[in-house]
């Protein structure tokens, strides 16, 4: 098991070395591979290595691998882009800092491989290698080799390569990519490709339409599924995306007027969907309560904090610490206090730094530096490793009042160790490094 693992990668190190060498993906190159090693991991494996290879630019070093990185608030516009590069003027956005030669580099170089290993070994592509071919179209911003690659999948004689979930990941990608009218284009060009929108599809467009603001757009989606018989009747999520997008939009404002809107349409939108018999869920009730806490509307957040409880809709960490947020930021501490402790009690959640941290910082402002301290203790005690900046807030505070002996010097080490390999974790920056520099020579050479 172990050989085969190691086979199966240096088939896919290889293919990616091939391609930053700019080989060609000829019969020569097929002839001098002894066996057929294609199936369709290896392929889908191959093409999924393509983005971050070629489309990632050097300021994406370290970063977080998971979802939490800043998703674009904005429309893109290719021809605007594409202008800028020839003239050589700044890209923001997540286009920025990209290398045009790089990414076309990549793009022709994923296709050639996607039909190499069809016209020289016969593989037959399957849903999952068309879909993540298409992903590599849709992230290097070739939109036109994409909708030509689309209308030639779905006009083979197994029309079953291009389905209704590749469209619809491909409406994800596009969104988040920044491209959200490129994804209703997508969206409505499903009937081209075979495909029939289902529910899936029409949360996954109205999500990427609220991320650029584009609520006129969602609304009238949503409006289209409220019809008698539709064939796609709007579903718990449906609502939930649009509440939660109004709630974040209405703090990215700074008119009192358009908060006043924002929250009046989400919670417009809440009381239609239990008008239609729909039972919110926890993060219905999150995403409302924190928007209401986060523009000062603490009675409309108790108001919906005892409804979930009359529901029946357990309340998880998320929930109290929006209300710790909200208490510590109006300097009422011990109501914050008083929400975390009910979430111990209650065993709603376990405390952490999302809960803790609020609660140091604002003791720490009101003066109260030994009360903070033993919040401080209670949080290493729990297991978990304080904040860089809460820690040293702490012991400033301690300093300025004599007391920078309470904390051992043993506990320092601890805390400081711990900051050290989170910091590691996270980053691994030299990994990264070293990878883009042995890249870099494979293709000098």
């Amino acid at each position: 098991m172990i050989q085969t693992n190691r086979s199966y990668n240096a088939i896919v190190h290889q293919v990616i070395s091939i391609m930053l060498q700019n080989r060609p993906f000829d019969a020569q190159l097929a002839s001098s591979t002894t066996s057929n090693p294609w199936t369709t991991d290896s392929v889908s494996d191959i093409l999924r290595s393509v983005p971050k290879f070629f489309f990632q630019s050097p300021r994406s070093i370290g970063r977080q691998k998971g979802f939490r990185h800043r998703a674009p608030l904005k429309q893109r516009y290719l021809k605007q882009e594409n202008f800028k590069n020839s003239h050589n003027v700044l890209v923001l956005g997540p286009a920025a800092y990209r290398d045009t030669k790089r990414v076309v580099l990549g793009l022709d170089k994923a296709m050639d491989f996607y039909f190499w290993v069809e016209n020289f070994f016969g593989f037959a592509h399957d849903v999952k290698t068309c879909r993540e071919m298409a992903f590599v179209l849709a992230k290097g911003n070739n939109l036109k080799g994409l909708w030509h690659f689309l209308k030639e999948m779905s006009r083979r004689e197994n029309r079953g390569l291009v389905t209704t979930s590749t469209v619809t990941c491909l409406i994800k990608v596009l969104g988040e990519e920044g491209l959200v009218k490129e994804a209703l284009a997508c969206f409505y060009r499903m009937k081209q490709f075979h495909c029939k929108p289902d529910v899936f599809a029409y949360n996954t467009i109205i999500h990427a339409l609220c991320r650029v603001g584009n609520f006129n757009k969602a609304r009238f989606l949503l409006e289209q599924m409220e019809l008698p018989g539709f064939r796609c009747p709007p579903d718990l999520y449906t609502y939930t995306i649009l509440i939660s997008s109004y709630c974040k939009f209405s703090m990215q404002t700074g008119c009192r007027k358009a908060i006043r809107r924002r929250l009046y349409e989400a919670n417009h939108l809440f009381r239609e969907m239990l008008f239609k018999g729909f039972v919110p869920d926890v993060v219905t009730y999150n995403c409302l309560i924190d928007g209401c806490c986060k523009t000062n509307r603490i009675e409309r957040a108790l108001e919906l904090f005892e409804d979930m409880n009359k529901r029946n809709c357990v309340p998880n960490r998320i929930t109290y610490n929006s209300f710790i947020r909200y208490y510590c930021a109006v300097n009422e501490i011990d109501k914050g206090i008083e929400m975390m402790r009910r979430m111990q009690q209650m065993n709603h959640g376990v405390a952490a730094n999302s809960s803790y941290t609020p609660i140091i910082h604002a003791l720490c402002e009101a003066g109260k530096v030994l009360e903070a301290k033993d919040f401080l203790f209670e949080l290493i005690g729990g297991g978990s490793i304080p904040r860089e900046y809460t820690y040293k807030l702490v012991c400033d505070a301690l300093n300025s009042v004599g007391a920078a002996n309470l904390i051992d010097n043993e506990l320092h080490k601890r805390i400081r160790d711990g900051i050290e390999s989170r910091c590691k974790q996270v980053m691994k920056v030299k990994q990264v490094k070293s990878r883009i520099t042995k890249m870099r020579i494979v293709e000098e050479v």
